[in-house]
Order: structure tokens, then C-alpha cells, then sequence
């Protein structure tokens, strides 16, 4: 009779440090003694929790030696609660065989709605997709709420389908991302939201805030529909943001923005995003920039642009138009490095964000370990000998900056940007 299978959550987070190297787990799971594993939850065997690891390999893990916290979350599977999120990043393809997709459509479980909670009172009525959690202050029909569900999910699956390497990730301590979907925009401007915007993911909170109108959703007596000219612009480029969260302390602003203009640009209908369609969108981008906004397609300091740190950012966006412009040139560099620089698949680029996702890995782990304490306000305390990585915003967004520079000159990269988009009939002027 063979010995029953019994293996510490240390040895999880090794055996799932040592194996394919693929990273796609779907919550953090941590047990009483405060060691953390990634892994994605199958189901239940006996008293066993089944942990499906990093490596692809399925172990059951005793109930009573998880933290309270995912004792806690467990029961609730088994007492009706909230169904375990969707996987957070698929496993993670080695660089050299990652390719840009054709299509990418939202699988349609993703879009499946549950209603975990309706308190017409407290206007709170709480709504859960695959990966993404809604608390709306009306309720809405299970079709309505599939219909906004599925922007979210697709541009989750947009976003782990392109050769970028993002792992889409909840918040620590969270199963889901959160949405708050604000009936006026009174409501949405009370809660925080900025006065000139349609809908915003707040880094702090980790929620993305966004009034009905920018759903599409209007009013229709004592119900809500949705309005068939509505755009998604908007929606696709904050969404991103969201699922890029983890990234956005190693990102320079122009990759920031530039990368959810990128996901923004491309054609999506009914949760299918037509990515094979980038240089189409690309051209008619330009063309409307141009000539319906009276944009000038050009950068007068390219490297200005690509190492300006957050200030000057910000002193830059000092008005609506100045932001504007900004995110254009930002989506013109990113999608100069995706799809005009070197071999033209985006090789560079794609280094460059697997380096930033390094960052984010060792952030992690940082975090994950035991001598790490979490304190009130974001705050935070370590041993002296035991130091966080860079997360100084005037260093750690340009570490790998050079991947993508690749040594060039400033002038003659920006000649490679002119003579890339010359390319594809689009005229800029880089500086």
C-alpha cells in the first residue's frame, strides 16, 4: 500500500518555483505558518484541498493547515458563496515562441452572472462575472449585466492573449477585481471620481469607478438598457490599466498609457477583439487625430518622452488637450515598438515587458515572504538585510529601458520611428 501523499506549503512554493516556469495560478494561498503558494483551486478529496501548482501538477493539501482566511474561503464554496475566480494569466508562453493573436473572444462562461447580493435599500446589488466582481447601485437584469460583464472579460482575455506576458492578477487578499458601477454621474463624481472623466481605475482602492452612461446604459422606465451606439473606448483602456496593476509601478507614463491606447485602438464587437486588425486601427487613429482634431503627428524630444518621470508627466497633462496629445504620442511609441521596430514582431518590446514582469515577480515574492509584516495605510516593514526591490518611481519604471533603446543614438532611433511608419503610409516627425 502506497504512503498517503503529504506535502508542506513550502514545498509547494518550490516545487512551483522549479518546474516549467510558467506562471499562471489564480489566487495566492497561504497556510497558518504564513508561507504563500500560487496556485489555481480544483476542488475538494476528503479534507483535502486540490491545489492545481505553477507546474501543472494537481496536490491535495489538508484544509485545517490553511490560514483562516482561505479556510473561510472555502466553506463559502461549499455553502453557496461566491464561485473561486476565474484564472488569473494563463500559463506564460516562453518569449521566443509568443505571437500576436488573430482574434481573441471571450470564452462564454466567463460572462456567466451570479447575483451575490441585492439590497435595493442600501442601493447595493452585487454581481459576479468569472474574474471581475460589480457592485451597482440599481439593479440590473442578468442580460444588462452580461452585457457590461463582457467587455471586462474580453479585454481580460485580450490582454493575457497578446505576447506581452501579463499575468492578470487580482489585488492581494481578493478573488476577483472589483468594479463600482455608479447610477448618475453625481453619484460617480461623490465617490471620487475625476471631473472631466468617464470612468477611472483608482490605483489606491484598486476599483474601477465608472458612472451608467459610460456603460451605455440608460434608463427606460423603471428599467435600464443598453444604447447600440455606444463605444467601448473608454471602458477597454481603464480596464486595462486595472488588469496591468501589478506593472504600472515598473512602467514609464508613455508604456502606461501607450499600452491601453494600444488595447483602445483595436476593433471590438460583442466581445471579440479583431487584433490582426492593429495597423488598420493604427492608420485610422492617425487619420482622425489629424483631421478632427488637428493633432500633429510628431514628438519634439523623443527622449524627453521616453525617461520622463511621473511629475513631469503630469506637468505636461496640464489640460484636457495637452493629455490628449500625450496619450496619441504614447500610443504612437508603443505601437512602434509592438509592430515597426526591428523584426517587426515586437521582439524588443516583448523583452522588455518579460524583464518588468521579473520586477513584479520578485515584488511578490517580497511580499509573500514571512519576515515582511503589512501594516495600515499601504505601509510596511522588513529586515534591514532583507530589502524591497526598487519601486522608486524616478528609477524603477527605466531599468530596462535599454532593452527597448538596444544602444541606438537618440537621433537615429528616432529616424527608425519616422522610417517605420513611413512604412505604412502614416507620416510622423520624431525629434
Amino acid at each position: 500500500m502506497n504512503p498517503p501523499l503529504r506535502i508542506s506549503l513550502s514545498l509547494l512554493v518550490l516545487l512551483s518555483l522549479a518546474g516549467s516556469g510558467l506562471h499562471g495560478a489564480t489566487r495566492s494561498w497561504k497556510n497558518s505558518s504564513g508561507r504563500v503558494v500560487e496556485a489555481e483551486y480544483v476542488g475538494m478529496k476528503g479534507d483535502s484541498v486540490l491545489l492545481k501548482l505553477t507546474s501543472g501538477q494537481t496536490v491535495p493539501y489538508p484544509l485545517t493547515q490553511l490560514s483562516p482566511e482561505d479556510q473561510d474561503f472555502i466553506k463559502s464554496l461549499a455553502t453557496g458563496g461566491a464561485a473561486p475566480a476565474a484564472p488569473t494569466g494563463g500559463s506564460r508562453i516562453p518569449v521566443d515562441q509568443r505571437t500576436w493573436p488573430a482574434l481573441v473572444e471571450v470564452p462564454a462562461k466567463s460572462v456567466e452572472i451570479a447575483a451575490v447580493d441585492e439590497s435595493p435599500a442600501a442601493r447595493k446589488f452585487v454581481y459576479q462575472s468569472e474574474a471581475f466582481e460589480f457592485t451597482s447601485q440599481a439593479r440590473l437584469a442578468p442580460s444588462m449585466m452580461k452585457e457590461v460583464a463582457r467587455t471586462f472579460e474580453a479585454t481580460k482575455s485580450l490582454v493575457e492573449a497578446l505576447p506581452w506576458g501579463i499575468l492578470c492578477r487580482p489585488p492581494e487578499g481578493r478573488s476577483r477585481f472589483l468594479a463600482a458601477l455608479y447610477e448618475t454621474r453625481e453619484d460617480y463624481l461623490a465617490a471620487g471620481g475625476p471631473e472631466l472623466s468617464g470612468g477611472v481605475y483608482s490605483s489606491g482602492d484598486k476599483i474601477f469607478k465608472i458612472p451608467f452612461q459610460s456603460l451605455g446604459l440608460k434608463r427606460l422606465g423603471k428599467t435600464y438598457t443598453r444604447d447600440d451606439n455606444f463605444s467601448n473606448g473608454t471602458l477597454v483602456h481603464e480596464i486595462t490599466h486595472q488588469l496591468m496593476d501589478d506593472y504600472l509601478a515598473f512602467l514609464p507614463k508613455w508604456v502606461i498609457e501607450g499600452t491601453a491606447e494600444y488595447t483602445e485602438m483595436l476593433p471590438y464587437k460583442a466581445g471579440v477583439f479583431r487584433a490582426s486588425a492593429h495597423k488598420n486601427g493604427m492608420k485610422e487613429d492617425a487619420d482622425v487625430w489629424e483631421r478632427q482634431e488637428g493633432f500633429v503627428l510628431q514628438i519634439d524630444s523623443l527622449e524627453k518622452m521616453m525617461t520622463m518621470n511621473r511629475d513631469q508627466w503630469d506637468a505636461e497633462c496640464s489640460t484636457a488637450q495637452k493629455m490628449r496629445d500625450m496619450y496619441h504620442r504614447s500610443q504612437l511609441l508603443v505601437y512602434y515598438f509592438c509592430h515597426l521596430d526591428d523584426d517587426s514582431r515586437g521582439a524588443r518590446f516583448i523583452r522588455f515587458m518579460e524583464a518588468v514582469h521579473g520586477e513584479v515577480a520578485a515584488l511578490r515574492s517580497f511580499f509573500a515572504d514571512p519576515r515582511v509584516k503589512r501594516m495600515e495605510g499601504g505601509r510596511f516593514s522588513y529586515p534591514r538585510d532583507f530589502p524591497p526591490p526598487d519601486m522608486k518611481p524616478e528609477t524603477a519604471p527605466f531599468k530596462h529601458l535599454g532593452i527597448l533603446i538596444a544602444e541606438r543614438p537618440w537621433p537615429r532611433l528616432a529616424q527608425e520611428i519616422v522610417d517605420g511608419y513611413k512604412g505604412i503610409g502614416v507620416k510622423v516627425s520624431v525629434r
